[in-house]
């Protein structure tokens, strides 16, 4: 890796003498050893507040800082009616420790210092140290924010008007700061005073750079579903304009004060379109404004909530494009330094998910190259009593590093097209669709949390380039994207890749398609229906031991980019085929299509809906009772079957949750990374290949299928496909080599008359791999005869018994 990024509080650190403050970087940097010598480069992120230290600043060292010692939520906040004797954590707060040291800036100059003298001195590596700015009351008290200038919390996260927003302004204050010595001039933007505060703050005390915390420079409520232009209920586009001109108005102001130090950004807990169609977040813009900064991190919402979904599609429409210099920075979230808990032991459950997930998402640039992240970032090393466990860094370190390794070098099983120029100029210049933004995001986070294996994405500018680049780049992927405007390059390209024996599956509204996809997918636009409807499909469902899945959903157009107005426009004709369809009384629409072509290429649409409901009361999406409202974002999954690729689950009930799946490439093989919130559910599966049989899984074979039983967390190399009638266990080991001039062995074993399907490593020609019958000494067996069916596959058919691949 390129950066390895530790997040540290100050409580580690008994005081702030010379002697306390080099023993504790001593420690940090022996307990983490393994993972900077992987590193280039290393930095420290210190939480020594909320940032108040850079507003309060007034360029004497020894004045005090009040910093994040607390346990708990650090500045006043209403008791809660169910919390009346403030037992939680958010209706109060507690001292870390009997009597915290007090801190000073020229106590948080010495660390800064140590750090840097003694990283390069210990790991002979660049080192650089970047403080925090968060627009929240939850770390350090702050009497700037919340007395001083208390018209400047504009958000209600975390309570009424408690939540700094980018685009206020001051109140006239008299005070002396550093960058203000005769005091603050009613009107000044808050861009231009932490502009010029960051700048003597940074500099003086040997910053190297800054990290935006929660949001802060993207939007006013960086958690919420609802913001600044929907309201839950409609969506208000009459301001968006100005909403995006009060955010830009920001870094603008901000980086004339302070134009060099570098800024790294946490962004939204949500996605690019969930904040353009909630509070007109002027994304593109602000990457491309020349401000210096890095794009915003994958969210915790996985370790807060278990919304993996959230957190992929999150990142994944984050990175789509990037601001210049094109870094991907990674987090990972092993302690909470004021929450009271530490996710690799408890949220997780010291289980890697978190890291795999994630790491197994990939962008695709421009010339069609994928790149691994640029930086891994722990938040943060110490947990909310400053103890630094040992055994966390000892058991993360292997996971990181493996993921790092097996970081996807091709695009996966599906590669999102993701329209981020669209979705801006939909927001913003065509503000009658933002309906539309809203909905495509939202779907695609249901989908994914219903285990569609969604795990690449290029956005549609990159997606052109890199197809003239790479003509050959997405054979093997399923593109998948919402329905293209009629008359667009993106049109083109579709419709280009499907006549040359391409799969593209499109979903949302088809209000604005072209003549050619609507002929192909068979579809004419009529009045809309919505509210509930009856529904069926004939996509082969999950197996549920009890229950069924409803025949009914409810449609919310608000929600939806849309009501329900899709029609066949002529009669069924060859190759196409009905999927699903919708009514309400007597009338019906269609709601997912499929086009066979004679050459091969298939092409699909699924109308989708958005089966929640948005409050203004909740953070996030309320999801319908699943008992008795269809969800029709698992749809998404079932459709794959009609493109070669079986992914289906058989549950105890509906109301076992899904598993998260996903399906990425690296040096020619699968790789399978998965969570499984309820380890009852099992796993059936097919590829056109045959049935994974994963390195170290057994799989049962049974009528086509192959099924598995899902551990919580997993991430699986898979080389070997299996395809045979008789029913039976398959299963996958490594072996060990046993003989010169061999690197690796696969032992494949209970096939029945099979047909051995094998991905060799890209670096292999086919003269390096053997197929041998497991017997004889050490396994030697006689050779097996086998064919190369494509540039990449090698298969051996009519194999009994077991099978060693060696290489």
């Amino acid at each position: 890796m390129k950066r390895l990024i530790l997040e540290v509080s100050l409580k580690p650190f008994p005081d702030f003498t010379s002697a306390s403050v080099e023993a504790t970087v001593r420690r940090i940097l022996r307990q983490w050893q393994s993972l900077i010598d992987a590193a280039e480069s290393i930095s420290f992120l210190l939480w020594t507040g909320e940032g108040s230290e850079i507003l309060e600043y007034r360029g004497q060292m020894e004045n005090e800082i009040q910093w994040a010692q607390w346990v708990g939520i650090a500045n006043d906040a209403p008791t809660p009616a169910w919390d009346p004797t403030q037992r939680a954590l958010h209706s109060r707060r507690w001292p870390y420790r009997d009597t915290p040291s007090i801190l000073t800036y020229g106590s948080l100059r010495l660390i800064v210092s140590t750090f840097k003298s003694l990283g390069r001195e210990i790991t002979g590596k660049p080192i650089s140290v970047g403080t925090i700015f968060d627009p929240g009351p939850e770390f350090a008290e702050s009497d700037f924010k919340y007395k001083r200038h208390p018209e400047i919390n504009k958000g209600s996260i975390m309570g009424h008007r408690q939540w700094m927003h980018c685009a206020a302004v001051l109140h006239a204050d008299a005070e002396n700061y550093a960058g203000f010595p005769t005091g603050v001039p009613k009107g000044t933007t808050i861009g231009t005073f932490l502009g010029r505060q960051s700048q003597l703050f940074l500099s003086d005390l040997g910053f190297d750079y800054l990290w935006l915390s929660n949001g802060f420079g993207y939007s006013l409520d960086s958690w919420n579903v609802t913001g600044e232009i929907f309201d839950g209920q409609k969506f208000d586009t009459g301001n968006a304009r100005e909403v995006n001109k009060s955010i830009l108005q920001f870094w603008q102001d901000f980086r004339k004060e302070c134009p060099h130090f570098p800024l790294e950004t946490r962004g939204s807990n949500l996605s690019t379109a969930m904040d353009l169609a909630s509070d007109g977040s002027p994304l593109r813009e602000i990457y491309r404004g020349g401000f210096n900064l890095i794009a915003p991190v994958n969210s915790p919402w996985a370790a807060i909530n278990g919304d993996y979904g959230l957190e992929i599609v999150g990142w994944l429409s984050h990175i789509a494009e990037l601001p210049p210099g094109e870094i991907i920075p990674f987090r990972y979230y092993i302690h909470d330094p004021w929450w009271l808990n530490s996710p690799w032991l408890d949220r997780y459950g010291r289980e890697p998910h978190d890291i795999y997930l994630p790491l197994s998402a990939a962008r695709i640039g421009a010339t069609g190259a994928i790149s691994p992240p640029d930086s891994v970032s722990l938040l943060t090393i110490d947990d909310s009593h400053g103890r630094m466990p040992e055994e966390v860094p000892i058991e993360i370190t292997p996971h990181l590093r493996r993921a790092l390794e097996d970081f996807p070098d091709e695009p996966g099983l599906v590669t999102w097209i993701y329209p981020f120029e669209e979705y801006h100029d939909r927001t913003f210049a065509h503000p009658s669709r933002a309906s539309e933004v809203f909905f495509g995001d939202w779907f695609m986070r249901a989908a994914l949390n219903q285990g569609f294996p969604l795990n690449t994405v290029v956005s549609t500018g990159n997606f052109l380039s890199s197809r003239q680049a790479n003509p050959r780049l997405y054979d093997q992927t399923l593109l998948v994207c919402p329905v293209p405007d009629a008359h667009t390059a993106l049109e083109a390209a579709l419709l280009e890749h499907v006549e040359n024996n391409g799969k593209v599956l499109l979903y949302g509204p088809a209000d604005h398609i072209g003549s050619s996809l609507k002929t192909l997918l068979g579809l004419e636009t009529t009045n809309p229906l919505d509210g509930e409807v009856s529904f069926q499909t004939s996509l082969t469902p999950d197996r549920l031991h009890s229950g069924h899945f409803p025949q009914k959903l409810l449609f919310r157009p608000t929600l939806n980019g849309g009501g329900l107005n899709t029609v066949l426009s002529h009669p069924i004709s060859e190759g196409l085929e009905i999927l699903a369809q919708a009514a309400v009384g007597t009338e019906t629409r269609v709601f997912a299509t499929l086009r066979r072509l004679p050459k091969g290429g298939r092409i699909g649409w699924l109308r989708g809906a958005l089966g929640e409901t948005v409050s203004q009361q909740e953070m996030l999406p309320m999801p319908d009772d699943a008992q008795h409202w269809f969800r029709s974002e698992r749809l998404m999954r079932w459709i794959l079957e009609k493109f070669g690729c079986v992914l289906r689950f058989e549950k105890p009930s509906i109301l076992s949750p899904d598993p998260i799946i996903l399906a990425a490439r690296c040096r020619g093989a699968w790789f399978f990374s998965g969570y499984s919130p309820s380890t009852q559910v099992m796993l059936q599966w097919n590829f056109p290949d045959g049935v994974p049989v994963p390195v170290g899984c057994d799989v049962m074979m049974a009528n086509g299928l192959g099924t598995m039983t899902l551990p919580r967390a997993w991430h699986r190399e898979c080389r070997i496909f299996v395809t045979q009638a008789a029913t039976g266990e398959v299963t996958c080991r490594e072996q060990y080599a046993g003989e010169v001039g061999i690197t690796r062995r696969l032992r494949v074993g209970g096939l029945k008359n099979a047909t051995v399907s094998f991905y060799p490593d890209t670096s292999l020609s086919e003269a390096e791999v053997r197929f041998q019958k497991n017997e004889g000494y050490l396994g030697f067996g006689p050779d097996i005869p086998f064919h190369r069916t494509s540039a990449r596959l090698l298969v051996a058919e009519n194999v009994t018994g077991e099978l060693l691949v060696s290489w």
